[in-house]
């Protein structure tokens, strides 16, 4: 989700005032956000971009809480004072796709990259909702459509180098995963993306290092245990790579089926 920084409403204000405006824009504790968030909004001394700002905000805290319900009344709250501001409406899109309505939240992303074409948050959200739909070609699209916006938006490359590892583009996920990485992408995830790709290239060596470097970060991931123990057992380190293997199907019972599904036997 996207903040947006806001200005002050109006040139004199009491220091109070000034204080909730700029907790209300980057407090990093949602509850102290929250507080000041509603203090400015109480207050109505905002004019409508402002409070519209507000309340934006004021729903990335309660997202951040977990609490959606409250944080999506906020978005809609934002529209509904300036129905051209994008931000909320992606906002609303992403706290609609984490309970599961993926439906009501491509809608959202739809309408966001409307109002702000040049909006790569909301290529990358939408991009989410197609994998969760299912729908990888059109998924891939919006994570490249958002590099071209912004080159260094590492969950954007992540995105590609998973999905191109899991699809059998190994040398375009090595690329993507390589991006991702020097945005400052150092996840377990993304190691494991392309420890998966250089596995299904044959890079036997450069999958241990990745996988190695996965497990390092998260020492129970489950595809990372069983990918390094089948390149292990390639390697003709058996004895390691089984134990690896079991280990990861100790985490997961499924995760053979899923690197069958892969094209790794």
């Amino acid at each position: 989700m996207i903040l947006l920084l806001a200005a002050p409403a109006s040139a004199q204000k009491p220091e109070g005032q000034f204080r909730n405006v700029e907790l209300c824009n980057a407090a990093s504790s949602p509850d102290r956000r929250i507080e000041a968030c509603s203090a400015f909004i109480a207050a109505g001394r905002g004019g409508p971009q402002a409070l519209a700002i507000a309340h934006n905000n004021r729903g990335i805290a309660y997202a951040a809480k977990v609490d959606y319900d409250r944080a999506v009344a906020d978005f809609e709250a934002a529209i509904g004072i300036d129905p051209t501001f994008a931000k909320p409406v992606n906002n609303r899109g992403a706290a609609r796709l984490r309970t599961g309505d993926y439906d009501a939240a491509m809608e959202d992303f739809d309408r966001a990259i409307a109002l702000q074409p040049a909006y790569p948050a909301a290529f990358v959200n939408r991009a989410q909702a197609w994998l969760k739909k299912g729908d990888l070609v059109r998924a891939e699209s919006d994570y490249t459509a958002a590099t071209r916006l912004n080159a260094d938006m590492e969950v954007a490359w992540s995105g590609l180098c998973w999905i191109r590892a899991s699809t059998g583009d190994p040398q375009g996920a090595v690329e993507a995963c390589d991006k991702a990485i020097g945005s400052g992408a150092h996840t377990a995830a993304t190691y494991d993306s392309r420890a998966l790709a250089h596995l299904k290239a044959g890079r036997t060596d450069a999958a241990i290092a990745d996988y190695d470097a996965a497990l390092r970060i998260d020492p129970t991931l489950a595809a990372a245990l069983y990918g390094r123990g089948r390149a292990k057992i390639r390697r003709g380190e058996t004895a390691s790579g089984e134990a690896d293997v079991a280990a990861a199907k100790a985490v997961r019972g499924d995760i053979a089926e899923e690197f069958a599904r892969y094209g790794v036997p």
